[in-house]
């Protein structure tokens, strides 16, 4: 149903609108990773909620986690395992999320037939 989405795009419109298209970014992301790596987890929605509620804090998990299920999906496709974790909450912590975005975007990107 989705389609690749244009990272420059998605991070221009996350500046313009101050941030805002920038949570609707990391929910749909979200959704995309666990539809993409067939391991369900905390909806879009709810970590959204949760990194709002601990302001912050559950960022940092979910960026671990993305990483490590953007890692699982890339080994079973034939492709080695990154560094994805540890490079997203490295990122998260530094306070460069949109980095964070717009590498999981790149990722999900390469399998947007199966998003």
């Amino acid at each position: 149903m989705n389609h690749q989405r244009s990272i420059p795009l998605c991070i221009v419109l996350s500046i313009v609108t101050c941030g805002i298209y920038g949570m609707y970014w990391m929910v749909v992301a979200t959704d995309d990773v666990n539809r993409v790596t067939n391991r369900p987890g905390t909806s879009g929605g709810l970590s959204l909620v949760f990194s709002l509620i601990t302001c912050g804090i559950y960022g940092l998990y979910w960026a671990w986690t993305m990483g490590d299920k953007l890692d699982g999906a890339r080994e079973e496709n034939g492709v080695g395992r990154g560094s994805f974790p540890i490079i997203f909450l490295v990122l998260n912590l530094f306070g460069l999320g949109v980095i964070t975005m717009a590498l999981m975007q790149n990722e999900l990107n390469n399998y947007s037939p199966n998003i």
